[in-house]
């Protein structure tokens, strides 16, 4: 559940992203690559008997579009289609009211489950006990060698590879270089230390000329912890337990206060007019914010940007990253060619040089980074996009990145961040739930301090429960 904000400017780019939450606008064009691709023909993998007999593979996904945009996701399937005319692959109508588990739960009561889909509530199928183990295809598997363990270790329950990632984006700070260089400031790079960062932000902020240091103030909470203690992740989740009573994310929470005046929260109606944009999503882009926090999705739209830029991810040397799942469902008729075009439309290598093939010919940049990451892959994504020594330093280093997509994969998730409601009443708010804790944090209504061992314990409790009744 991805709910930070997007880009209004992007609407045209983001069409074809693989980001569950993101809006699906139609690609703007995209520069020349600077250099050629490390690859030009996609290799054609080598068909098992079972891959030669014909085939029906039902798929559901939420970034196919319509048949008349025939956007690049329709191109890939069509693609795959070609590579093996044994295979049929039907899209599964997924229209009509009610949520995306909503109407897979319907499919699966009638036992008509899509035999590939992508996933929104992972959990929510392992405990239902819908999706096929994967793990002996993977372990043999070339191409899984170069996923990053963080996504290998989101889709793996219990010892078993139980979906495949389809999509990974790095999140941080992308920097408007120029900006920084106008101000005779130096720009954070990737590995800049916090304190750095901090320093440099702030100098930047001239309220009074429409400048601010930050875009917004709530994404501190999520990354600040695991700079202050190794053992925390997004949100300060340590692998079982969100730590919010910890020293680690009351730091958090009091450091995204002391920047709230650098960002467009801390602005009042009358500073707002100092600036052009109408929301925090417009100030880097109209180059009225040094930093932006965002995904990977945004660069085809930085691609264009009438400045120089570069991804500087979280300071310390690391980022964030947003994962989308593919799964199987372990009744699809042939396990092993839904595995197949599973992979393909996942983390197969010869998959995303089509893709890179399909996008370039679309004058586009790819809609995703590369799953499974090596020197070529990083290579071929890095050519769409120029010299962005921080946006590949990036990509070479995801394995201890902080997973943000937790309400995909983590049982429980949902309730302990935003939708429980810990039994607390803020005045004339009774019952506020989880997201006003936190939303509301540094707005005065409440010390956070006095609530932080409550919401601990209300949150760890939902993991424990939600945890327990997993069975894959």
């Amino acid at each position: 559940m991805k709910t930070f904000s997007k880009l209004m400017a992007f609407a045209l780019v983001l069409a074809i992203s693989l980001t569950a939450c993101a809006p699906k606008p139609t690609p703007t064009a995209a520069p020349e690559p600077t250099t050629a691709p490390t690859a030009t023909a996609v290799p054609t993998e080598a068909p098992t008997e079972a891959a030669m007999e014909p085939v029906t593979i039902r798929y559901a996904n939420w970034n196919v579009g319509t048949p008349e945009e025939n956007n690049l996701q329709r191109q890939l399937v069509a693609a795959y289609m070609e590579m093996h005319p044994n295979v049929t692959i039907e899209f599964v109508d997924m229209s009509g009211d009610g949520k995306w588990d909503e109407k897979l739960t319907n499919y699966a009561a009638k036992g008509e489950l899509p035999d590939v889909f992508m996933a929104d509530g992972t959990p929510l199928y392992v405990k239902n006990g819908w999706l096929a183990d994967l793990t002996p295809f993977v372990e043999s598997d070339p191409d899984w060698q170069d996923v990053p363990q963080v996504l290998k270790d989101a889709v793996t329950y219990n010892g078993k590879v139980l979906g495949l990632p389809a999509a990974q984006f790095v999140m941080g700070y992308f920097v408007n270089q120029d900006l920084f260089e106008a101000a005779n400031l130096d720009a954070p790079t990737y590995g800049v230390s916090v304190d750095d960062f901090f320093a440099a932000t702030t100098a930047l902020t001239d309220v009074q000329k429409g400048k601010l240091g930050l875009d917004e103030m709530e994404f501190i909470m999520g990354w600040y912890p695991s700079t202050q203690d190794p053992k925390l992740k997004w949100f300060s989740f340590d692998g079982q337990h969100m730590n919010y009573n910890s020293a680690a994310f009351k730091a958090a929470v009091a450091k995204a206060g002391e920047m709230k005046p650098h960002t467009w929260q801390g602005l009042t109606d009358e500073q707002k007019k100092n600036f052009k944009s109408q929301g925090p999503w417009e100030l880097f882009l109209n180059q009225e914010s040094g930093v932006r926090w965002d995904g990977g999705w945004a660069v085809p739209g930085y691609a264009n940007a009438p400045f120089k830029w570069d991804f500087m991810g979280i300071p310390g040397g690391n980022q964030a990253l947003v994962a989308d799942i593919i799964v199987v469902s372990k009744t699809a008729p042939n396990l092993e060619a839904a595995y197949d075009f599973a992979k393909w439309m996942t983390f197969s290598k010869a998959g995303y040089i089509k893709e890179a093939e399909l996008a370039k010919a679309a004058g586009a940049v790819p809609t995703r980074m590369p799953v499974s990451v090596n020197a070529d892959s990083i290579d071929l994504y890095m050519s769409f996009v120029g010299d962005k020594p921080g946006l590949r330093a990036a990509l070479e280093n995801l394995d201890n990145s902080l997973l943000e997509s937790l309400a995909k994969i983590v049982p429980g998730y949902i309730n302990a961040r935003w939708e429980g409601k810990p039994g607390i009443d803020i005045g004339e708010d009774k019952d506020v739930n989880m997201w006003y804790m936190f939303n509301f944090a540094n707005d005065g209504k409440f010390k956070y301090e006095d609530y932080a061992a409550q919401l601990e314990e209300f949150a760890n409790k939902i993991l424990d429960e939600a945890r327990a009744e997993l069975n894959p």
